[in-house]
């Protein structure tokens, strides 16, 4: 029986960052709150639980005074650094450097001057009510348009100029295919820019986990079920291999699964942590082994 976990799955830069700077805190005070969840995994939030890190919500954020806050790797709208300030809340800011430069730059194109007085049309290919969609969406004062997926693109007005980004772990062939359509619907005197803004250490990874998927006869897709961009890679992984299976933890595993196999592969999200796959493992191992 060979059992093997990916080497490209676990976290990705900027969910270690955030981690990173959360157990920093921990260590020296024992308690650090959190704008939300610090990752879209409850095995790793209930781990960071235990050492004293508290998740808030936006809500929560306002009633709070002289503390200190972390603020995930999503980023979050200027409204929350504005909270923040009033309430002399020091900020921990683990934003992920990808996303900040993606803020910035919608920023940018929001607030550029047009030529006929009309506020520029921001278009976000992304999911709406997102941790990270939210923080975009704050950097247009609340008037950018989110698309989902190519059904939503009616939603964009034609006759504006269209400005065009993507939510960092959408799909690239998602991107692609809106770029498209909407360029076969503008006008001639219609601006149309589209930026792709997917995050590569993301997007990357599509290629190498299809062919992991491929060369085992079981794929366990380990990740929480918040996290977007493990919908996105288990969806490869099960048009790879059939015979895969999305789980949260290893108490989610059918027997039946396990009839047979010769080469059982583990993999996840960037939500997922290293330690949670090591665990599966090991369960797999005592559960053939017995």
């Amino acid at each position: 029986m060979v059992i093997e976990i990916d080497n490209g799955s676990g976290f990705c830069f900027g969910v270690t960052t955030a981690i990173s700077k959360a157990e920093e805190e921990l260590d020296k005070t024992g308690h650090l709150y959190c704008l939300g969840d610090i990752v879209h995994n409850s095995n790793e939030v209930e781990r960071l639980k235990q050492k004293g890190l508290e998740t808030i919500t936006h809500e929560q954020l306002q009633e709070l005074h002289n503390v200190k806050v972390l603020l995930r790797a999503h980023g979050e709208p200027p409204e929350t650094y504005e909270i923040a300030k009033r309430n002399n809340i020091e900020i921990i800011d683990a934003t992920c450097p990808v996303v900040l430069q993606l803020q910035r730059r919608i920023n940018k194109s929001y607030n550029s001057p047009q030529d006929d007085g009309i506020q520029p049309q921001v278009v976000i290919y992304g999911k709406r009510g997102h941790a990270e969609v939210n923080g975009l969406v704050g950097q247009t004062q609340g008037n950018a348009l989110v698309i989902e997926n190519l059904d939503e693109i009616d939603k964009i007005d034609f006759n504006r100029n269209i400005y065009l980004y993507s939510q960092t772990t959408k799909s690239l062939q998602g991107f692609k295919a809106i770029v498209e359509a909407i360029k076969n619907r503008i006008g001639d005197d219609v601006e149309f820019k589209s930026y792709d803004t997917i995050c590569r250490s993301v997007a990357n990874r599509i290629p190498q986990i299809r062919q992991f998927a491929a060369k085992h006869e079981l794929i366990l897709f380990v990740c929480g079920s918040k996290s977007s961009n493990g919908k996105i890679l288990f969806a490869e992984c099960l048009d790879a291999n059939p015979n895969s299976h999305m789980i949260s933890n290893e108490t989610e595993i059918n027997p039946e699964w396990l009839h047979d196999k010769k080469s059982i592969g583990i993999c996840g999200a960037t939500s997922t942590p290293r330690w949670l796959m090591n665990q599966v493992k090991t369960f797999l191992e005592q559960k053939l082994s017995s």
